[in-house]
């Protein structure tokens, strides 16, 4: 028995590449994945309209949908809001249209929150893992312990730095890393970089394959072209990742 989920991020309603989403959602419908992973950035700057047309997407799968919330997807006009009730319209969203949990006899998939409403830095955009919300994922994690299942950790922005460079610009990422992959984490899906991923990398006796997706809008960089990923999961086997580069909108 096998668990396929296709893990997309960075949609960015609002500039969002409507070709490559057709292209994601002719293949839920053809290949209908057991879920789809989505780890943030769903909307461009978090407005009302932007959520709807998030929504609407989402819905139209026909699949389980399972969502991070990303640093655009706090208000960014509305201060108040950002400030006192930050996740409120992302919160309506994934109430619509997520599940609250995903497990199968293959793998198990657990959230951990990089975003905060502000930070000690700029720019606000990079990741930040606070203490609370470590210790809400290492909670589940350790409900895990002795599972044989794989156990894959979501999450938005990726938990290290580039490789071969010392600043790593989310801040509480090496010892959320280092902690995950303690607690049993095996791989961790991110987005945020606008980059396909796929790395092992090993930090204070802690060894986590790193998976990421690029974006599906037409905020392209680093050279890298939209893209998704296609994971198969099979218990007792290694994780299959099939990276699918689509051709972004002219």
């Amino acid at each position: 028995m096998t668990t396929r989920l296709f893990h997309v991020s960075d949609v960015h309603f609002g500039v969002e590449d409507r070709a490559c989403l057709d292209q994601v959602a002719k293949a839920v419908r053809e290949e209908r994945p057991d879920a789809l992973v989505c780890t943030g950035d769903l909307t461009q700057r978090a407005t009302h309209q932007q959520y709807k047309e998030a929504a609407d997407w989402f819905r139209s799968l026909g699949v389980p949908i399972w969502l991070n919330v990303g640093n655009h997807d706090m208000p960014y006009k509305n201060l108040w809001e950002r400030f006192t009730d930050p996740y409120r319209r992302y919160n309506a969203l994934r109430e619509a249209v997520a599940v609250d949990s995903f497990e199968t006899p293959d793998v198990v998939l657990v959230g951990l929150k990089s975003t905060v409403r502000i930070q000690p830095r700029f720019p606000w955009s990079d990741g930040f893992v606070t203490e609370q919300a470590l210790s809400e994922t290492q909670k589940e994690l350790h409900a895990l312990q002795g599972d044989d299942r794989h156990i894959v950790v979501t999450t938005h922005h990726p938990l290290l730095g580039p490789k071969g460079e010392a600043k790593n610009p989310t801040i509480g990422g090496d010892a959320a890393f280092a902690a995950l992959g303690q607690a049993g984490a095996q791989a961790v899906l991110s987005g945020h970089i606008h980059k396909p991923l796929d790395e092992i990398r090993e930090l204070a006796g802690a060894r986590i394959r790193m998976l990421g997706s690029g974006t599906l809008s037409s905020r392209l960089r680093h050279g890298a072209g939209p893209s998704y990923r296609a994971l198969t999961f099979t218990k007792g086997e290694p994780i299959a990742s099939e990276l699918r580069e689509l051709e972004p909108s002219a």
